[in-house]
């Protein structure tokens, strides 16, 4: 699920096979993608939460960084199909769905899981599972090999069955990513976690005065720019404490700190607790039976 920036000969439909687990991985998104777990369970990390995808679940994926482990079903590898597309693939398919065919979407939906979430995961419908083992059929015989016109098919399909559907967390946050102004809003933050950029340039960036972007950003993630990068960064650092060998000074660096003790004086206030003391107190991630358990006893 690792991409840069989208190109046009990148496919839109894509197949992933793990035959062991690799550890938490670092994904980072420039499209949205819509997921089906065929095979195996998949961790997703977010903030002190693990959530738990099993296999028949159906996972929409924001742009940006998020943090993923897939673990093989026994001896049967992890395998996940994932629909990529930009906010004006998606523009397309539902004006098309529009004047052809006349469908008139609702959307009222409005809850805690997945208002302003990058992540959301539900179990699939029957219709869902049945659509997506399809397309899995399709892909094992590479039907869609380099194949636009199949692939444009196939992600309409994917847009009415979940469109037509009663409101819900996943169609809630699909039709969201239609709006074209905050999918340049979400892609600028996102680029510039790990670039020490000021925010007068992020606000340029986004077309905004800073008071605007202010306003906006905490209309967004709750609290101010400032607060929101330094937690993004902890976060990475945090995973990369329990999933790498890297040194406290090699991950401070990385996550865009400016030196290794201000690294660490960000962390155990954060935390309540050095990073040398986090890695050796949380070998709890290696059991896997949680459905979306803390990572730890404090809340940031």
């Amino acid at each position: 699920m690792q991409e840069s920036a989208p190109q046009a000969e990148e496919p839109m439909i894509v197949k992933y096979v793990e035959k062991t687990s690799t550890g938490i991985e670092t994904k980072t998104l420039s499209r949205y993608a819509i997921g089906y777990v065929l095979h195996g369970t998949q961790f997703l990390y977010d903030g002190d939460k693990r959530r738990v995808v099993h296999r028949g679940d159906v996972v929409y994926y924001g742009i940006g960084r998020h943090y993923v482990e897939s673990l093989p079903e026994g001896p049967h590898p992890f395998e996940q199909i994932l629909f990529y597309y930009t906010q004006e693939d998606l523009q397309r398919v539902l004006a098309h769905l529009n004047v052809t065919y006349r469908l008139k979407i609702t959307n009222s939906h409005s809850c805690e899981a997945c208002r302003n979430s990058s992540l959301v995961a539900t179990e699939a419908s029957t219709v869902l599972r049945t659509f997506f083992q399809n397309t899995n059929n399709y892909l094992k015989e590479c039907n869609f090999h380099r194949d636009e016109t199949a692939e444009n098919i196939k992600m309409t399909e994917l847009v009415y069955l979940i469109a037509s559907q009663e409101d819900g967390c996943i169609k809630n946050r699909l039709l969201c990513s239609v709006d074209s102004v905050q999918e340049v809003f979400e892609q600028v933050i996102y680029d510039h976690v790990f670039k020490p950029v000021p925010i007068e340039v992020l606000a340029e960036k986004t077309h905004r005065s800073l008071t605007s972007f202010k306003k906006e950003f905490r209309r967004h993630f709750q609290i101010p720019p400032h607060k929101w990068y330094v937690q993004q960064r902890l976060r990475h650092s945090r995973l990369l404490l329990i999933s790498t060998t890297k040194s406290i000074s090699e991950i401070g660096n990385e996550c865009t700190f400016p030196n290794t003790s201000h690294y660490i004086k960000l962390f155990k206030r954060a935390y309540h607790m050095t990073p040398a003391a986090y890695r050796q107190q949380h070998p709890m991630l290696i059991d896997r039976s949680g459905e979306s358990e803390p990572l730890m006893a404090q809340a940031e």
